[in-house]
């Protein structure tokens, strides 16, 4: 392939197709002669690029990875009160997922399809989401928003399972917008679901268990090791 060649290949319309296909027809019967047809290009150049459809899988999922931390950084910036960070972040993430970005749907829902060194890529871009939201939540926890015994990687864990979901059923223009479904679940995970009597019986009934020690500096430490990952990545 000519360095002209290779310098007009449209790879973010390839990833586009790829996204598509996989969404629509599942990675593991999509062959990279149909992404290349449906993206309208030779199949050749795609295998200049990706020598193997994991690699093309995995390129995406990188890409959906930068919107995603993207999206919600830029939400959760709007506020310095950590809990608000939360919430705006929260906020991000569905609308992303939501959004019609076929990429962002198959991170959530292909990964299983990859084994071996394509799965640890996987795994290692996981891992960076993950832990920008690890920022966030032990940045609320060192200022003191959370009650002592609450797990954070459940929490985390437990938000993400809730609004991922949401793609399997939302439809839009019927019931809630994305946005007031992410804050009527992050109400019912911040707010609980308990009247105020009953919460105040729940509050008393915890006085009794050891308080977890926390450093109010974990979250500033999780941001600054992110950062520090940002700029060796570039």
């Amino acid at each position: 392939m000519t360095k002209k060649a290779i310098k007009l290949f449209d790879e973010d319309r390839l990833l586009d197709a790829a996204a598509r296909l996989f969404r629509q027809r599942g990675f593991a019967v999509t062959t990279l002669r149909e992404i290349a047809r449906e993206a309208g290009v030779l199949p050749g150049s795609i295998h200049y690029r990706f020598p193997a459809k994991e690699a093309l899988l995995v390129a995406l999922m990188d890409r959906a990875t930068e919107r995603a931390i993207a999206e919600v950084k830029k939400a959760s910036a709007k506020s310095t009160d950590p809990i608000e960070r939360i919430r705006l972040g929260f906020r991000a993430h569905l609308k992303l997922l939501l959004s019609g970005d076929d990429g962002v749907y198959v991170l959530l829902y292909e990964w299983r399809s990859l084994a071996g060194r394509p799965r640890e890529e996987l795994v290692r871009l996981r891992d960076r989401y993950e832990a920008f939201w690890d920022g966030l939540l032990y940045e609320a926890d060192g200022a003191g928003c959370f009650r002592p015994e609450v797990d954070l990687k459940l929490l985390r864990l437990l938000g993400f399972g809730a609004v991922n979901w949401v793609a399997t059923w939302y439809s839009p223009g019927r019931g809630k917008t994305p946005e007031e479904i992410a804050d009527t679940f992050w109400a019912y995970m911040a707010l609980g679901l308990l009247s105020a009597e009953q919460r105040r019986k729940d509050l008393q009934a915890a006085q009794g268990r050891p308080r977890r020690l926390q450093s109010p500096k974990r979250g500033q430490q999780l941001r600054a090791t992110f950062s520090r990952t940002e700029r060796r990545k570039r």
